[in-house]
């Protein structure tokens, strides 16, 4: 049964002004949103209805390439606003009159994960979390496994766990369907996608912003907890895991949560060989001068990666041997997420002399979605001459859409409509903690240290290292 209310506590937050408001109108819009759907705002300010509807229009106008007069009335008819105060019970109770008798209701938690548990025992106390309601919840679920558990305590006293659904929003990314679609719908890859024919695998999340004001936030995480634990790992669930039964969403995540309980773990000398952890310094990006990591805290000193490369091993029978490049940071030379698939060469080159490469398949995530497959082809001329040639399917150009859909309207739309399939489950997150709790606790027994690289480069010169080893190198 689809929700006949959406309450969003830290609505006047970063996360839900640039991202779930305009994703909501967005789905409005369409017509895509139930009728009736209350969205409710909860933040610690007592704003009332009407500003708090300003905010939102602001909010949406600058993701919107236009507003219709009628979609923003009807969408601004849904908003309300209610003071809520994760440390004061008594404003739950004030909720509680606000709502009524609403049932099916979704509770999204937009805040600090510190404030979960206590959101989800007063709802419950006043009896709004019910049989009937169920709970979004933002990433990070914790820092490490021991506090993941806690938090998902917390979660558990109030909802069941198919109440519970755990964000990631790159799981909503079209590109990473299409991830999905390009596996199990076609013939062509599925019988080579395994150890017989991939030769390595790289995962690619850059960012060429720094923390800027996101810098207390982030120096508590790192990019290990931020973006490897989470991102990096749901996509290497997605390349790596064996063919569901189908997509019911315990299908799906059974076998996601395999493929997180097969990767070996960086242990012992491993931990110096198979991971890179570094932090930006000063230097030059996007054409212009930028500070360095602890610059832009004030000059304090810290420890924590901006950069981290790790080599990863799936033990099982599909993909015993064939490594798993992972890398991530900010300050990069450009902004991209991409998974590219490396095929092994010919066994046998019957062109003499000809420099032949082997196939890959590329992913793009962004900032461009599309996938492209390279491949040698005999060029027009008299010679037998072979030039690598890439088959490009562009979802841009391939379908005609009027604008790129926010990664969180899939995810929103799926929430409302009790299809858990793209969130993530208990277990899922936490074997994600196992894996790389032991990689963390390797990096303090060892004290391996942060390498600095500039600002505007693809990070220290490790990294690199980390591939050549193997006889591979970072596509780039």
């Amino acid at each position: 049964m689809a929700a006949q209310g959406i309450l969003i506590f830290g609505a006047t937050g970063d996360l839900a002004q640039r991202m779930l408001f305009p994703s909501l109108y967005f789905l409005d819009e369409d017509g895509l949103l139930p009728d009736g759907l209350k969205i409710v705002g909860c933040s610690r300010g007592k704003l009332g209805d009407e500003k708090f509807a300003q905010q939102i229009e602001k909010a949406v106008r600058a993701r919107a390439p236009s507003i219709s007069d009628e979609a923003w009335r009807r969408f601004r008819n849904r908003l309300s606003h209610v003071a809520v105060d994760a440390t004061v019970p008594e404003t739950f109770s004030e909720l509680r009159e606000r709502v009524g008798e609403a049932s099916e209701l979704i509770f999204y938690l937009s805040t600090s994960p510190s404030h979960y548990g206590a959101i989800c025992s007063h709802l419950k106390n006043v009896g709004l979390a019910n049989a009937t309601s169920r709970v979004v919840v933002e990433k990070p679920i914790g820092r490490d496994l021991a506090s993941c558990r806690a938090i998902n305590d917390a979660l558990a006293h109030a909802f069941s766990e198919d109440r519970i659904f755990r964000i990631d929003h790159y799981l909503g990314k079209e590109a990473v369907q299409n991830l999905i679609a390009l596996r199990f719908a076609n013939t062509l890859f599925e019988p080579l996608w395994n150890k017989v024919s991939i030769a390595q695998i790289q995962i690619t999340v850059a960012e060429t912003v720094g923390v800027e004001d996101r810098w207390s936030y982030y120096d508590e995480y790192g990019a290990i907890r931020d973006m490897v634990q989470n991102h990096l790992l749901q996509l290497l669930c997605l390349v790596a895991m064996e063919p569901p039964a189908n997509l019911d969403p315990d299908s799906v995540r059974n076998e996601k949560v395999k493929v997180l309980r097969s990767l070996k773990p960086i242990v012992g000398r491993d931990v110096e060989r198979k991971t890179v952890r570094g932090q930006y310094r000063d230097g030059v990006s996007e054409g212009r001068s930028v500070p360095g990591y602890s610059e832009e805290s004030g000059g304090q000193a810290s420890k924590t990666e901006t950069f981290v490369a790790l080599c990863a091993h799936v033990d099982n029978w599909r993909w015993a041997g064939v490594p798993f490049y992972l890398r991530t940071g900010k300050r990069l030379p450009q902004r991209s997420s991409e998974i590219v698939i490396q095929f092994r060469d010919v066994p046998h080159s019957i062109f003499a002399g000809a420099d032949l490469l082997a196939n890959r398949l590329t992913i793009r995530l962004q900032p461009e979605e599309e996938i492209s497959l390279l491949l040698m082809n005999k060029t027009p001329s008299l010679e037998q001459e072979l030039k690598p040639l890439a088959l490009n399917l562009s979802l841009s150009n391939a379908f005609k859409r009027p604008r790129r859909r926010i990664a969180y309207e899939r995810l929103l739309l799926e929430a409302l409509n009790n299809k858990p399939t793209l969130f993530v489950r208990r277990d899922e997150a936490e074997a994600a903690w196992v894996w790389i709790d032991a990689i963390m606790a390797g990096w303090d027994r060892q004290g391996t240290s942060l390498t600095p690289y500039a600002a505007g480069s693809w990070g220290p010169a490790g990294a690199f290292a980390l591939t050549e080893r193997n006889g591979h190198s970072w596509y780039e």
